[in-house]
């Protein structure tokens, strides 16, 4: 028997989120990222990518989950934890584990006490999600060289997460830069 997807509305994401004890600038944080997820889904979508937009906006509201517990690095792996008692959708353990900075190797999840798994984006949904996330500080939407300073400044210009942020930046540039005039509108 093919089981029933777990993947939350808006609302119920935002009851969950409350139910488990996020404050209110985790709450307007993900609010605000839902918002930019929703608006680069469809530029990524308008360039001929498929994404579940329901897992994109339940990703985005959920990314932080863990913040209820702890707002250190280990909030990803926390939040996929409660992703995963609650019952929902492995996908959206995976967005909420691997959204954090442009993602964590295994190698820096094992120095870290993470566990011993690869914790960089994969789907274009938890690339969608972990990039919209660098484009908001608190509340408001900011431009992702301001996310990249603020790494180099607290990581170090050579930590290994720099070059993935630049290599996430570079991978939606790439998408959004690509010429649409062969295909079909989606609207037909």
């Amino acid at each position: 028997m093919r089981r029933k997807s777990r993947i939350p509305s808006e609302e119920k994401c935002v009851k969950i989120l409350l139910e488990e004890g996020v404050n209110s600038n985790v709450l307007r944080h993900v609010l605000k990222v839902s918002e930019v997820a929703k608006e680069l889904t469809n530029s990524v979508e308008s360039k001929g990518y498929r994404v579940d937009k329901k897992l994109v906006a339940a990703g985005a509201l959920l990314h932080d989950i863990g913040r209820a517990i702890t707002h250190d690095v280990s909030h990803g792996v926390i939040g996929g934890q409660i992703v995963r008692r609650r019952k929902l959708d492995e996908r959206l353990a995976k967005i909420v584990e691997r959204h954090v900075g442009a993602g964590i190797s295994e190698e820096e999840a094992l120095r870290l006490k993470l566990g011993s798994t690869s914790l960089i984006p994969e789907t274009i949904e938890e690339k969608i999600v972990c990039y919209a996330d660098k484009l908001v500080d608190g509340d408001k939407k900011v431009e992702f060289t301001e996310t990249l300073k603020y790494f180099k400044e607290k990581l170090g210009a050579d930590h290994p997460a720099i070059r993935r942020l630049e290599e996430l930046d570079a991978f939606f540039q790439e998408i959004l830069r690509k010429d649409n005039k062969d295909k079909k509108p989606k609207h037909c």
